[in-house]
C-alpha cells in the first residue's frame, strides 16, 4: 500500500529540501498533499521561487487522514510555528508515532508542538540549542532515525534523508 504523506509547508521553504524528497515520494508510488495556513494559496521557495499550490489548510486537515509527515526546512518551518492548526497537526503525528521526516530547520515545528523531549534528532546548526532546550537529544548525522522519526542536517545529506524516508515508508 502506498502512502499519503502530508507536507507541511509555507513560503520561503529550501527548494531543494523540498523537490527532492517529494519528487522521490512521487516517484515511488506515495501521494503527497501540501499543507499549509490557505488552501488554494501558491507559496514560493527561498532561492529558486519553486512554486508551490497548498491543497489544504492545516485547520481543515485530519492527522487520520495521512499515512506521514514531511517537514522541509527554509524559513517555511518558522512561518508556520506561530499557527496553532499546524502544530496541532504536527504534534498529533508525533503522538500517534506515524512517520515524521524533518530536513535542516524543520526540527522548529517539532520543538514549538513540545514533542522532542528524549529524542534523538539533528538539523540546521543555527537550532541545536533550540533541540537542547526542547530536551531534544542533538546527534550530527546525516541521517539521525529515531523510533518514527527522521531527521537530516542539511541539503548536503537529502540522498541519505530521501533512502531513509523511502525505507521507513516501504
Amino acid at each position: 500500500m502506498m502512502a499519503k504523506i502530508a507536507i507541511v509547508i509555507a513560503d520561503m521553504f529550501e527548494d531543494c529540501e523540498y523537490i527532492q524528497p517529494a519528487a522521490a515520494f512521487k516517484e515511488n508510488g506515495h501521494a503527497v498533499i501540501h499543507v499549509g495556513l490557505k488552501s488554494g494559496e501558491c507559496v514560493k521557495g527561498e532561492k529558486e521561487q519553486t512554486p508551490v499550490v497548498i491543497d489544504a489548510a492545516a485547520a481543515d486537515v485530519k492527522p487520520a487522514d495521512y499515512d506521514a509527515l514531511f517537514i522541509p526546512g527554509g524559513y517555511s518551518p518558522d512561518k508556520l510555528r506561530t499557527d496553532a492548526d499546524v502544530i496541532r497537526f504536527v504534534r498529533s503525528f508525533m503522538k500517534d508515532g506515524k512517520p515524521v521526516f524533518v530536513i535542516c530547520h524543520g526540527p522548529q515545528l517539532l520543538i514549538t508542538a513540545s514533542v522532542l523531549a528524549g529524542r534523538k534528532v539533528t538539523g540546521s546548526k543555527s537550532i541545536i540549542q533550540d533541540i537542547a532546550n526542547a530536551g531534544g537529544i542533538f546527534t550530527d548525522r546525516e541521517v539521525v532515525i529515531d523510533g518514527n522519526l527522521i531527521s537530516s542536517r542539511n541539503p548536503r545529506d537529502l540522498p541519505a534523508f530521501c533512502t531513509a524516508c523511502l525505507e521507513m515508508l516501504s
